[in-house]
């Protein structure tokens, strides 16, 4: 794939921003290099905790859906066109067995996306990814209570239903326009050396890896989850000892090529937008528990209460943020003890972790400004409106 070379106005307009930058940044100030240092500490962590594990089995998965998986399948059950009940169950029922980060759902959204799943059941897959965590939910019962955990899990499961159903009438005659473009569907390899079931064993051995390199531990209350935890290489070993019997035995070198090829092509497009903005999230906020550019009392104090600003706040705050997997329930839990309101709270974890600052780049470039800021203001206003109106019911 051609890269598009930028035109003259664009290449100087981003040389007076970098020379902007560099004239008017104080770098001699304290805070400012301490949000540097943050910025990179960032970006060192997310290297190490979710390069490797998650992104990587990802971009592999996005790369098999997109050269693999049967292209009619993919629209008879997530299409435009297809039983809305069956679409949504599936996209959000999918998201919330993967279980990943707002990182890591990005990829396979691309991959799905491309293949020819509706905007509408795309965006509720990639809701649905990291806010509807099993785990996540289970330890927001735990550290949260019941009322906070009950309204977390309803309001995730709710928002990826009515997020992806109103994106898809929103952007209708768009919707239309691309099922009817014949480009969606050129370059397309359909499989036929492989039945169903053996490109199912392979896209799941995939997924099992996926799902258990990143299985994260309980905090001691779920036994049989943590006896999984303790097995996961194994669990994971053995899913990819069958992976490389499947690869070996069912595919042609120039399908593993191929497969090899669109991974490729899909970590270009992605990493770059992912590590800068981790770097401007660590930049601006920082990593959690540490301090960057804008201090963290200013959030902690401005998420107290229960009123429609500071829910929106809480609502903003978390969309900018980056959240790896169940990161989000200690750090609401210290906001908590921080004088933070239930309200914003819930506004917090129902738009933190679908959303963050990378994320917004990443899902900016697959889908267009546009639909990406309709999208990111759907998850701020109705988690702004559910954590306001969870603030108002007495507990």
């Amino acid at each position: 794939m051609a890269s598009k070379e930028l035109s003259p106005n664009k290449k100087i307009l981003i040389f007076i921003g970098v020379f902007a930058l560099a004239y008017f940044i104080p770098f001699g100030n304290p805070v400012v290099q301490n949000a540097f240092h943050e910025a990179f500490f960032m970006l060192a962590d997310y290297a190490r905790q979710h390069v490797l594990l998650c992104l990587i089995p990802a971009f592999f998965i996005a790369g098999a859906i997109t050269v693999f998986l049967n292209q009619q399948a993919v629209i008879k059950y997530l299409g435009p066109k297809a039983n809305k009940a069956v679409a949504y169950t599936v996209a959000s029922v999918s998201g919330a067995i993967l279980a990943v980060c707002s990182c890591t759902v990005l990829p396979l959204f691309k991959g799905i996306y491309k293949k020819g799943a509706g905007l509408g059941p795309a965006v509720s897959f990639l809701y649905s990814g990291p806010a509807i965590s099993i785990l996540a939910i289970v330890l927001s019962f735990k550290v949260f209570g019941w009322q906070l955990g009950l309204a977390r899990m309803i309001g995730a499961v709710v928002f990826a239903v009515v997020i992806g159903l109103m994106m898809h009438l929103i952007f209708r005659k768009d919707e239309e326009k691309r099922v009817t473009d014949e480009k969606m569907f050129s370059g397309v390899h359909e499989d036929s050396s492989r039945n169903l079931g053996q490109t199912g064993l392979y896209m799941a051995s995939m997924i099992g890896i996926l799902v258990f390199l990143n299985w994260a531990p309980s905090d001691g209350s779920l036994p049989v989850w943590d006896f999984i935890y303790q097995l996961k290489w194994w669990i994971a070993g053995g899913f990819g000892i069958g992976l490389i019997v499947m690869l070996i035995f069912w595919f042609r070198k120039d399908e593993l090529k191929e497969w090899v090829v669109a991974t490729r092509d899909f970590s270009l497009q992605i990493v770059p937008l992912l590590f800068g903005g981790v770097m401007i999230a660590g930049f601006l906020l920082g990593r959690p528990g540490h301090t960057a550019l804008i201090p963290g009392e200013w959030i902690s104090s401005a998420v107290g209460g229960n009123s429609l600003l500071s829910n929106f706040f809480a609502a903003v705050s978390g969309a900018l943020m980056y959240f790896a997997t169940l990161t989000e329930v200690p750090i609401v839990q210290g906001l908590l003890g921080s004088g933070m309101g239930h309200g914003p709270a819930l506004a917090l974890l129902l738009a933190g972790p679908s959303l963050s600052l990378p994320s917004m780049l990443v899902i900016g470039g697959e889908l267009g400004a546009k639909k990406t800021l309709v999208y990111i203001a759907l998850v701020v206003v109705l988690s702004t409106f559910a954590g306001w109106i969870y603030g108002m019911i007495p507990l």
